[in-house]
């Protein structure tokens, strides 16, 4: 049995913040806003994987009410929707995502970020697949003003 979700997050860049994309943190001027360390990459994984599961979203599970989540590595949180994932019977077959921003450049980090959702997912190099692209300078990503990522999963019953 297959299951398909799709996951898609957005956070404001601003100065003064770390910027971490896949668990990596980025030589950057500017960083991401939000209540965890706002990891687009890995929030978009989170939630592609909670919707095959059909089990809500991350702000379900992880609302930015709580102060426990407050600064929180989103591998961590990440971590917990494997979980989820493993004690409904299920592992990644293939993961796909995409960060789309104008700038930084994110071929550099893709080996560490997959190493990092490979480790977290117990999944296997072959499973999953990092891109980047730009927007060519429009809307919110072109201008700068933030990062967004997208993610798709398909899970498969073990």
């Amino acid at each position: 049995m297959f299951r398909v979700g799709i996951g898609e997050d957005v956070h404001e860049l601003v100065d003064s913040l770390p910027l971490v994309i896949g668990g990596v943190k980025i030589p950057y001027k500017k960083g991401l806003k939000g209540h965890s360390d706002a990891d687009v990459l890995v929030h978009a994984v989170m939630d592609a994987i909670l919707g095959a599961l059909c089990e809500g979203d991350i702000g379900q599970h992880f609302p930015d009410t709580d102060p426990m989540y407050k600064g929180i590595s989103s591998l961590k949180l990440l971590a917990i929707v494997d979980k989820i994932m493993k004690n409904k019977g299920y592992r990644i077959h293939n993961l796909d995502t995409i960060i789309i921003a104008q700038e930084p450049k994110f071929f550099p980090y893709f080996s560490k970020m997959k190493k990092n959702l490979i480790n977290v997912l117990n999944t296997d190099l072959h499973s999953v697949n990092i891109k980047a692209t730009t927007t060519e300078g429009l809307g919110f990503t072109g201008r700068k003003e933030g990062i967004m990522a997208r993610a798709a999963v398909l899970l498969s019953k073990k």
